[in-house]
């Protein structure tokens, strides 16, 4: 039975024009699914359903999702992310979850990164905590001065003062939920082109019902970014929120509103 598949133009350039008629067809496509990004069951013989190509370097690895929680489109991802993705699958040894290295450097430091809910003005919202395990140097530059604050507002986040005002929005930045878990904070591709990872995991990061669901209601994530030591393993959202109000107190805490499952 023919589903209602929505194939992007990138999608279909990348699986070749037979493969996307043989899905819209409904030969190689399945009729249930879980969405990519909300993680709830859908069915595209009865609703608008988008194709997620992930790809990497080696490895492609296609998704579904509603079309109401995320468009069709091709999402270039590290190929150690897919690996660890089909490892986790297929049930080879898991990767450490929820770190990266940062820079893609061998002699820089590992992006740790934490999820919780942060009570601003009466008001949960989801939010992630990204924290390198030691000081990163300005890539070429050789030196041991941490310069992880000053790179990450170069980037676009900007610095916390006050812990009870929601961060501004950083456009063309967003975070990838799939399969109902974390795999990674995506930034704009060069010169316009496809979004690229900033962060991703090894393993797919499993995150709680409550931060998944309010991450679908809002459909926005808060990502905010200190240097090594500021935050720290906070066993409890409160002192998680404890944490990163002395970090904005010391003036080491940045941050950025970014949308879920965007391009």
């Amino acid at each position: 039975m023919p589903r209602m598949l929505d194939v992007s133009d990138d999608v279909r350039a990348e699986i070749g024009n037979e493969e996307a008629d043989r899905l819209l067809a409904g030969e190689n496509a399945p009729g249930n699914y879980d969405c990519t990004s909300c993680r709830t069951q859908g069915d595209s013989e009865l609703e608008r359903t988008s194709t997620v190509l992930f790809v990497g370097d080696e490895t492609a690895v296609l998704a579904f999702a509603h079309a109401t929680c995320i468009p069709s489109q091709v999402v270039q991802v590290a190929e150690e992310q897919l690996q660890g993705a089909v490892r986790s699958i297929t049930g080879g040894a898991p990767d450490l979850p929820g770190a990266e290295k940062f820079g893609g450097s061998p002699d820089q430091a590992v992006l740790g990164i934490t999820s919780g809910l942060v009570l601003i003005n009466g008001r949960l919202h989801p939010a992630l905590v990204v924290e390198p395990s030691g000081p990163v140097a300005r890539p070429g530059s050789g030196g041991t001065t941490d310069e992880f604050l000053a790179l990450v507002t170069e980037q676009g986040f900007r610095p916390v003062t006050d812990m009870n005002q929601v961060p501004a929005p950083l456009p063309g930045w967003s975070v990838l939920l799939a399969m109902g878990q974390l795999h990674a904070v995506l930034q704009p591709g060069a010169a316009g082109g496809s979004p690229v990872s900033w962060w991703q995991a090894h393993q797919p990061l499993q995150v709680t019902d409550g931060w998944r669901t309010a991450a679908n209601k809002s459909s926005t994530v808060l990502v905010y970014t200190a240097p090594a030591g500021s935050i720290g393993q906070q066993p409890r959202e409160d002192l998680l929120r404890s944490a990163l109000e002395r970090a904005a107190a010391r003036g080491v805490l940045a941050a950025a509103a970014m949308p879920l499952a965007g391009t």
